[in-house]
């Protein structure tokens, strides 16, 4: 992708520096998400000591690109990232996750320059959220939330729900059209502290309860005139996937960030493997896994896990090495990576039976996040009927 800075400045010149991740930590920042996942999903609080320490281990900030003065960790990395905060706490990831994508995709859209380098500037010295505020209450995908040109810059007024992190987030990705003679879909970058925002506690959800992601009222906010990304045709509809990014590209990083759901996934099989080689009921005399069946579902769930994790890091992979991977691919890859991790998981709730839905261990906590997994855009229902048309297409394309 093409950036739209000049190639020749390099990053010192901006005066941002921001620390590479110690990738070699990752274990240790999984066991310590692992401590605070339980007490979070109680309270339903946002996460703000987790969030704190990803920022101090540089993973807050791990996909902003090498030319402004990041990382840029490789897609691999970013995977490995991602499957390991989930095997820690699936709701951290989840807000890590917002941050880390908008970073990994900025070079295909027109960010503002000077509006860039504060956010990043801002990101060297605390943690700096981003999420997108796209889905409406009342019109689903968008379009209710209006903003007008003022003297100054823009006003905007709409409802946003499903914001993860609500509470959290330094700035809101506000998706809006405008009020222009010819409409226009944009999005406007709004500072979380902005006069005219209110916060609606209604996340009350079965699982993910610490991304805390309210709905959130916009009333009459005020953005300068610069702090916007626009993106498509005047008037056209605005696009499916992020403002301005390859859809293709798009898409395979959506399944990148299926592996924070994976690593949920590996931490149930964790429970399931010490439960196994731990439970020694008095009428057995031996561990349980030990037992034909335990080991037979056990290897049930490894094979859904692995087969999962090679198609994942299988196209990380092929990003890295600028191969092309098309939308429908990675669409694919998607559909049977979050089937095979909520089977995975099903598998480890059966085998362990009713205290497997306690309250006092991991897996009950794991199995309502994991609900949650497929009902990312794009769903698996969609996705199948463009991977079903795309295939038609072919078949009938070879028929000549």
């Amino acid at each position: 992708m093409t950036s739209h800075l000049s190639p020749d400045v390099a990053p010192a010149e901006r005066g941002i520096r921001l620390p590479r991740p110690d990738l070699d930590r990752l274990d240790e920042i999984t066991a310590a998400l692992a401590k605070t996942a339980a007490q979070y999903d109680r309270t339903g609080e946002f996460p703000h000591e987790a969030i704190r320490l990803l920022h101090d281990a540089g993973l807050l900030t791990a996909t902003v690109e090498q030319k402004w003065g990041g990382p840029g960790v490789s897609f691999a990395d970013l995977a490995r990232i991602l499957l390991a905060l989930g095997r820690g706490d699936t709701s951290v990831a989840l807000i890590a996750c917002m941050t880390l994508v908008p970073h990994a995709l900025e070079s295909g859209r027109p960010w503002p320059e000077a509006l860039y380098r504060r956010i990043l500037a801002e990101s060297v010295e605390r943690p700096t959220l981003l999420n997108h505020a796209r889905a409406e209450p009342d019109t689903g995908r968008g379009g209710g939330t209006v903003a007008r040109r003022t003297a100054d810059g823009w006003a905007i007024t709409g409802r946003k729900r499903f914001v993860t992190g609500a509470e959290g987030l330094s700035y809101f990705l506000l998706w809006a059209t405008t009020d222009e003679v010819v409409p226009q879909s944009v999005v406007f970058v709004v500072p979380g502290g902005s006069p005219g925002i209110e916060i609606l506690p209604t996340w009350r959800q079965l699982g993910m309860r610490a991304t805390v992601s309210h709905e959130v009222v916009f009333t009459d906010v005020r953005v300068a005139a610069e702090d916007l990304i626009r993106f498509g045709d005047p008037g056209a509809p605005a696009p499916d996937a992020d403002p301005g990014a390859d859809q293709d590209h798009a898409n395979s990083v959506l399944l990148i960030s299926a592996a924070l759901y994976l690593g949920a996934a590996r931490a149930a099989q964790d429970f399931v493997h010490h439960t196994g080689v731990t439970k020694v009921p008095a009428h057995l005399g031996r561990p349980i896994a030990a037992g034909e069946r335990f080991r037979q579902v056990a290897g049930e769930i490894e094979v859904l896990l692995s087969t999962a994790e090679q198609l994942v890091f299988g196209i990380a992979g092929r990003l890295d090495r600028g191969e092309v991977v098309s939308a429908n691919e990675a669409l694919a890859a998607k559909v049977a990576v979050i089937r095979n991790l909520t089977r995975a998981v099903e598998a480890a709730v059966r085998l362990l039976g009713s205290s497997a839905l306690s309250q006092d261990n991991p897996l009950e906590r794991i199995f309502r996040d994991v609900q949650a997994a497929g009902v990312h855009a794009p769903q698996e229902d969609p996705a199948l009927v463009g991977i079903g048309t795309a295939a038609l297409n072919d078949y009938l394309r070879q028929l000549g």
